[in-house]
């Protein structure tokens, strides 16, 4: 990819929205397409660039075409649906989806693509809305080589981390990874919390002391004082982390990987819905333990 490429960003929610922004900042020409309009204008307003009013629209003549939706179906729609993005984009372009989807997604679409000589790859990202923001988000590729040194300059305008994990379908594999660890840790750090709660402990200090050890985390430096106010509006929500704790646990299945915990986690995720935290953030573990003890 040359410095100044044109870029099609479909998608503009929490995450898609600043890294579109950043490839504008860096000088691309973007394109973006979101399904709620005013979404698309609201970010033209702020950064520039063209508004295209389908996928297909916005692919036609880019060098990339880059995807950041909610789920295989909504994925689907905008690559090989009637206006999906594949229907118009040029031969030689790369089709790079940053959405959390299934293994199996990302290699269909990266044979789909290759029918028409376009370079897929499967790209989710880690980091949050935060590192959407401030542009330090970490990418789990799975790809072909050439398609990611390709990308790579295009990529790093929003990630401080991109490694390529092997051929398609790996990037998700990766992800899953990454969600299965998360789980874990935010439900440790909410145990952690709820017993020093309940103990009498002045729990900020008690955060505070343990991050110097072994417990330290990212999640315990960024969220341990907003989970102890009760605060859950930090981007990544609960639907979501039940919709690729799902994909995690279906794959798992399929590859013979035993999940006790993260099956478990998930059923915590979905107390949490009940108590209407859909779209609390995932942090918002912590609310389940309070609730089930001021019942007692």
């Amino acid at each position: 990819m040359t410095s100044q490429c044109r870029v099609a960003f479909i998608g503009l929610g929490a995450m898609g929205y600043p890294m579109a922004g950043h490839l504008a900042q860096a000088g691309h020409t973007v394109t973006v397409f979101n399904r709620n309009a005013h979404r698309a204008e609201a970010w033209q307003a702020e950064y520039g660039g063209l508004i295209a009013p389908s996928p297909d629209a916005a692919a036609q003549g880019q060098d990339a075409v880059m995807i950041c939706v909610g789920n295989d179906d909504d994925v689907r729609e905008v690559t090989t649906g009637d206006r999906g993005a594949l229907r118009t984009m040029r031969e030689g372009a790369l089709l790079i989806d940053h959405t959390t989807t299934s293994e199996s997604l990302a290699i269909n679409l990266a044979n789909t693509a290759s029918e028409s000589g376009v370079a897929f790859m499967d790209a989710p990202v880690s980091g949050g809305q935060i590192g959407a923001e401030n542009g330090v988000l970490t990418v789990m590729v799975g790809g072909e080589e050439s398609a990611f040194e390709a990308a790579l300059p295009l990529i790093a305008s929003y990630a401080k981390s991109v490694r390529r994990m092997g051929p398609a379908g790996s990037g998700q594999l990766t992800k899953m990874v990454n969600q299965i660890c998360i789980a874990g840790l935010l439900q440790g750090l909410s145990e952690g919390i709820h017993f020093a709660e309940r103990a009498g402990l002045d729990v900020a200090d008690a955060m505070e002391v343990i991050a110097q050890g072994a417990a330290q985390s990212w999640q315990m430096n960024n969220r341990a004082e907003t989970m102890i106010r009760g605060e859950f509006d930090f981007g990544f929500a609960v639907d979501w982390m039940r919709k690729d704790l799902g994909i995690a646990i279906g794959a798992g299945e399929t590859i013979g990987a035993d999940l006790p915990v993260t099956k478990l986690i998930d059923t915590f995720y979905a107390e949490v819905q009940t108590l209407g935290g859909h779209r609390w953030d995932t942090s918002s573990l912590i609310q389940r333990l309070r609730a089930r003890t001021s019942n007692r």
